[in-house]
């Protein structure tokens, strides 16, 4: 009897839980080992099921989100192999997600086929990307030798409020938090961060922090 590779699903959707069981479902050599809703449900069912081989994590989920649920895993369980499976295609989660130490990561419209090959390549000690999210694992990487010889503009200032923004962005705060602890709103949180990418010239959170550190302007 060949053993079967136990997949786990995070994922607080369960619609799209359903969805992964039935792309997996056509792959004999997987079988799942369990899903969860959160990163702390996922924390409490591996103690149950620690002969886990790889979760398939979502990155936005509440309480404990993917991200935090990665970084947990690797330390407790370091021969689990992580595959974010998401919608977010962003600089500053992908590059999250790898320092958290994700052994890859998908967009959640990956194929079947491709899912179960990203699966296979992951456990074999490859990195499995999803092309578009390779790309701009690409440019991250080369972001910060762009930044280092880039000196932002002196007459470029930002404003307190927008300061204090990028201090708390700095702080890896989401959105939410950031704007409950400014007294603002989400919405206003948001249009901060795009007037401050706007005055840096800059794409990601990642950018804006290395810029703004390098500068002295946090």
């Amino acid at each position: 009897m060949v053993m079967k590779t136990r997949i786990a699903i995070i994922d607080d959707n369960n619609f799209l839980i359903k969805s992964i069981k039935e792309k997996l479902s056509f792959f004999e050599a997987v079988s799942i080992s369990f899903t969860a809703k959160n990163g702390q449900e996922c924390m409490d069912r591996l103690e149950e099921k620690p002969r886990t081989a790889l979760i398939l994590m979502d990155i936005e989920m509440p309480g404990l989100n993917g991200i935090q649920a990665t970084a947990l895993v690797k330390q407790k369980y370091p021969h689990i192999k992580i595959l974010m499976l998401t919608v977010f295609d962003d600089d500053d989660n992908i590059f999250r997600s790898i320092q958290a130490g994700a052994d890859g990561y998908l967009l959640k419209d990956t194929a079947p086929q491709a899912l179960y090959d990203a699966i296979t390549q992951t456990l074999a000690g490859g990195a499995a990307m999803t092309p578009s999210i390779a790309l701009k694992t690409l440019n991250l990487l080369r972001a910060p030798l762009s930044l280092q010889n880039d000196d932002v503009d002196e007459t470029i200032k930002l404003t307190s409020r927008e300061t204090e923004v990028l201090e708390q962005l700095s702080k890896g705060l989401p959105y939410t938090s950031i704007a409950a602890n400014l007294c603002i709103s989400p919405s206003t949180v948001r249009r901060h961060i795009e007037n401050i990418y706007q005055k840096l010239q800059v794409h990601s959170k990642t950018e804006a922090i290395a810029l703004a550190k390098k500068n002295r302007m946090i």
